[in-house]
């Protein structure tokens, strides 16, 4: 049976970079063409030592491919995914410029008026354990961001079943690498070594997705989420905790609602294999380059406070692992297909 040919966008990106690596050892994909912007014409191997293996030469257009992952910056991604898009390909954008459905948020949010409206309603967004039935008849898919993938996946089952207050608090952390390749003085080893900040505390532009998904698990409900990113000094994952308040009567008042909670979560999640509902509160070691979210439910009696921790890699399950997922169901293949990849630990 022949292999799909698929070609990455932009590969010298870390999400493209990752796809590359992880695209390798798919057993019904065969990574085809690569472009990248500054380094055309040469071997992908003498740009990534760690991709020698893989006999490409980074070309300035893709050629002779069946599906397209788009590792483009937002908003320079947009006109490439809408030719490709025209031209019958299959596309999974790591951008955000089709993961919004109201085409109004994208100034305010992201800076840009976005080129074709008509073409957010047919993007399908790309959380598998929220719309597989979806992705898989899909020929646009938008790859969710790395913060609203921790922060829905924590919160869905709870937000789903009515079971907290529409108040609703997030803190995540993450690693440099979610800030890009590009260089920026707040990345400089220098500048982030032992340090934690907050930032974008005037809203983060990944708080519309996690806002716009959420809503649409229980209609009775618009939830008013407090999104605050950190980053620290780590290369790789995202560390969220969300709280909220359980509405009365939704649970026990003891250990029983502990029981009650999980179970909900288990049933939520019994049939999507790469989250898993932990016992204890999860590392983000644990998911160092694979494609799971680790999610652990608990309840604050003293406060009659739900707490949620998840933890991703922000490169494969908040990026690239995420897209071959999502590519996976757009081909009919098994969506675990090439991502069976464990932890890498210590």
């Amino acid at each position: 049976m022949q292999k799909t040919k698929a070609g990455i966008i932009n590969v010298t990106s870390y999400a493209g970079v990752e796809l590359a690596r992880l695209l390798h050892q798919h057993p019904e994909v065969e990574l085809f063409s690569v472009t990248g912007r500054s380094t055309t014409g040469q071997k992908l191997g003498n740009v990534f030592p760690h991709l020698a293996s893989l006999d490409l030469t980074i070309e300035a257009e893709l050629a002779g491919v069946d599906l397209v992952f788009s590792a483009l910056p937002h908003k320079e991604s947009a006109p490439e995914v809408i030719s490709l898009y025209e031209r019958g390909a299959k596309v999974v954008d790591i951008s955000a410029d089709f993961r919004l459905k109201e085409a109004s948020e994208y100034p305010s949010w992201y800076g840009f008026t976005h080129p074709t409206p008509q073409l957010l309603a047919e993007a399908v967004y790309g959380l598998p354990e929220l719309h597989q039935p979806q992705i898989t008849s899909a020929r646009l898919v938008a790859n969710p961001g790395c913060y609203p993938t921790g922060a829905i996946l924590a919160l869905a089952p709870a937000v789903k079943a009515g079971l907290i207050e529409p108040d609703i608090v997030v803190d995540s952390k993450s690693g440099i690498s979610g800030a890009g390749r590009t260089l920026e003085l707040k990345s400089h080893y220098s500048e982030a070594n032992e340090d934690v900040t907050a930032y974008a505390l005037d809203g983060h532009r990944h708080l519309p997705e996690i806002v716009q998904e959420l809503k649409q698990l229980n209609a009775g409900q618009t939830p008013v989420i407090t999104f605050v990113p950190h980053l620290i000094p780590m290369t790789r994952g995202i560390l969220t905790t969300a709280y909220a308040s359980i509405s009365p009567g939704k649970l026990a008042g003891d250990d029983k609602g502990r029981q009650e909670l999980n179970r909900l979560y288990q049933d939520f999640y019994r049939d999507k294999p790469f989250v898993r509902v932990t016992e204890m509160s999860p590392h983000t070691k644990h998911t160092w380059g694979n494609n799971f979210c680790l999610v652990h439910p608990t309840i604050d009696y003293r406060g009659e406070k739900l707490v949620v921790i998840s933890c991703i890699d922000n490169l494969v399950k908040g990026a690239a692992g995420q897209a071959i997922q999502n590519m996976n169901l757009m081909l009919g293949l098994p969506e675990t297909t090439g991502l069976e990849t464990l932890a890498v630990y210590p």
